[in-house]
């Protein structure tokens, strides 16, 4: 059995709403270069949301690690900060224009938590899963595949 390497991208940042745009499309490019366009939306959103937090309510500074990496066939997104305070999932009222991040983020993954990191802060994360590209479609047919394409005819002056 040959093993696939694992894919990862690391970025450091500090948390402000200027930047935070900008990593949502380091991530949404970095997930096309791997051939995984199907979860760009989710883990733009999810990695856009965990960072909205860190920008809102982390202490003592706003800065943060995202990383992402793919292992297998599973796509673990995480954001590292600085601040040892848990986050908490809460109940939202339905016309509530804020607190429902983490709601959105268990909604589009597969899975999420929490890693404490003691005093180094904590590690919010969340996967999703990848359809390995061995196993997708070719976009074209294959030479010698039992389908015929009717020949072109061209048309001239």
């Amino acid at each position: 059995m040959i093993s696939q390497p694992s894919r990862h991208c690391t970025v450091e940042l500090q948390a402000l709403p200027s930047r935070i745009g900008q990593v949502r499309r380091i991530v949404s490019a970095q997930l096309r270069y791997w051939h995984l366009d199907p979860l760009i939306d989710q883990a733009a959103l999810g990695v856009t949301e965990l960072l909205t937090n860190v920008h809102r309510h982390a202490e003592p500074d706003k800065m943060c690690t995202v990383e992402i990496e793919l292992l297998l066939d599973r796509l673990t997104v995480s954001v590292h900060d600085h601040d040892p305070r848990l986050p908490e999932l809460r109940d939202t009222d339905p016309f509530a224009t804020c607190g429902r991040g983490l709601a959105m983020v268990a909604a589009v993954s597969e899975s999420w938590g929490v890693r404490p990191q003691g005093d180094a802060g904590k590690v919010v994360w969340f996967t999703l899963p990848a359809v390995s590209p061995a196993v997708t479609l070719a976009p074209y047919p294959v030479y010698g595949a039992a389908e015929k394409t009717p020949a072109r005819s061209a048309v001239v002056g």
